[in-house]
């Protein structure tokens, strides 16, 4: 019975954040609207635009190939385990110990080749270019993730976010090295979903844009897997920063009912909290030029580089 009761839940928080995802990006879009004095549109309007694709008729290239055809389920499924793994509203859940930040950062890198592939598969310029800008943010990006997860794991002890987020319930303090793991993991996030200042997920300008130009070949169903595939790596990247440095409110230990009740509110809010963050600070800011993309990376790989050193300088820090 137990065991059937942790299953449950686990089922649950996965079904959760991918029933969650859609509603997150459509959050995002409502309030950008707002603060930019506009109407916007409908809070569920990602689900209906999911549900056209799906309806709609697939047309691919003569020339694609089987990757093109099974790379949208394959982004998809690395992407949901990913999000599925970060504890959301409780910790300890029945696969609890294969939430591992390594294994979540090589979820993600899988998605990203995989993406990257399908971009250069048909052979279009469009899909080259941003094939190739996509591999030259990653150069950077993923040395500050392990940066990030370095800090993180000599402050807990442990790479497991389960542990990681009841050691930082218990221990919480101050220290500079997390700020700046923060920061870097913000940069991150932004490069990694093509949000202001990296990208501008609203625009289709051929020569900026770095994820549409990759999947601009796809049509239908395999663009709306795609697109979710996309709304999930947001979600994910605001549960890990809630899982890890704003912890409070997600149900441990054994928890009863009311206390996974509770997780589930929080949880809402630092989502809510999150996606209203993200548009206040992509409504201040201008996007980048691509070129000057390197130097924002490289800055959170700084951060995440100096964070380390002052763990092994002062344990303090």
């Amino acid at each position: 019975m137990v065991l059937i009761l942790d299953l449950a839940v686990q089922g649950v928080q996965m079904l959760a954040v991918l029933a969650l995802a859609p509603l997150l990006l459509g959050f995002t879009r409502k309030v950008k609207a707002r603060l930019l004095r506009r109407q916007g549109p409908p809070l569920l309007q990602p689900y209906r635009d999911l549900l056209r694709l799906s309806r709609k008729e697939v047309v691919l290239a003569e020339n694609a190939s089987w990757l093109f055809r099974s790379a949208p389920y394959m982004i998809f499924a690395a992407t949901w385990v990913a999000a599925a793994l970060v504890p959301t509203f409780a910790t300890g859940l029945h696969f609890s110990w294969t939430a591992d930040l390594i294994a979540i950062a090589a979820l993600l890198g899988s998605a990203r080749v995989f993406l990257a592939l399908v971009g250069m598969d048909v052979g279009t310029s469009f899909g080259g270019i941003g094939s190739s800008r996509e591999m030259m943010f990653a150069s950077l990006a993923e040395p500050a993730m392990i940066m990030i997860v370095f800090v993180v794991a000599l402050i807990a002890g442990s790479t497991r976010l389960s542990h990681i987020a009841i050691f930082m319930q218990e221990h919480a303090s101050l220290r500079v090295s997390l700020g700046l793991a923060l920061v870097a993991l913000v940069i991150v996030a932004l490069a990694e979903n093509a949000r202001i200042p990296v990208d501008n997920p609203a625009t289709h300008l051929e020569l900026t844009m770095v994820h549409e130009a990759m999947v601009l070949e796809y049509s239908g169903r395999h663009l709306a897997v795609i697109e979710l595939a996309a709304a999930l790596k947001l979600l994910l990247y605001v549960s890990l920063v809630g899982c890890i440095f704003f912890p409070w409110g997600i149900a441990s230990g054994e928890p009863s009912p009311a206390a996974y009740a509770l997780g589930a509110v929080t949880y809402l809010a630092k989502l809510a909290a999150g996606g209203f963050l993200l548009v206040a600070f992509e409504t201040s800011i201008a996007k980048m030029r691509v070129f000057r993309v390197p130097e924002f990376l490289g800055a959170a790989l700084m951060l995440g580089l100096l964070g380390t050193l002052l763990l092994f300088v002062s344990r303090t820090f």
